[in-house]
């Protein structure tokens, strides 16, 4: 489970593949958005980890 706490990392590890202005999202470029998408996902794959080592185990 704790595998999934490196998602984040490896999805802003490679710069160049969000290194884009296009596509926007109200008005912000897909670089800015992208990273902050990160934010919210991160704290949810966090939670899945830390609900699973509290519920039972290493798995």
């Amino acid at each position: 489970m704790w595998i999934l706490l490196l998602l984040p990392f490896i999805g802003l590890l490679w710069v160049p593949f969000y290194n884009e202005t296009l596509p926007e999202l109200f008005g912000f470029p897909f670089f800015y958005w992208y990273q902050l998408l990160w934010v919210p996902i991160t704290a949810f794959l966090t939670w899945i980890v830390y609900r699973s080592q509290r519920s039972g185990g290493d798995e």
